[in-house]
């Protein structure tokens, strides 16, 4: 009979930038870059914990999320860039 241990807690980082970065692809995407931060955190977190504290794919996740919404910040500024270079001036 073998009796699991229990998983360690998660990285409070990896959560909070999976939170940040679902957010930021749905809502709002200022919160992209905050997530990208946060994931990339939660990575060394995790990996300097040796195994004490988990959540590594949470946070990864978190930081893709958070790479795509500051992507989508700077299609957008790119985007209005353009149509404000492309808007012909008024008389």
């Amino acid at each position: 009979m073998s009796i699991d241990s229990p998983a360690p807690p998660n990285a409070s980082n990896a959560v909070t930038s999976l939170v940040l970065g679902i957010l930021g692809i749905v809502l709002c995407p200022l919160l992209g870059p905050i997530a990208w931060v946060l994931g990339r955190r939660g990575e060394q977190e995790v990996d300097a914990s040796g195994g004490a504290v988990g959540g590594r794919g949470m946070a990864t996740a978190g930081k893709i999320l958070g790479i795509v919404g500051t992507a989508f910040i700077l299609l957008g500024i790119v985007i209005g860039l353009a149509l404000i270079a492309g808007s012909p001036a008024a008389p």
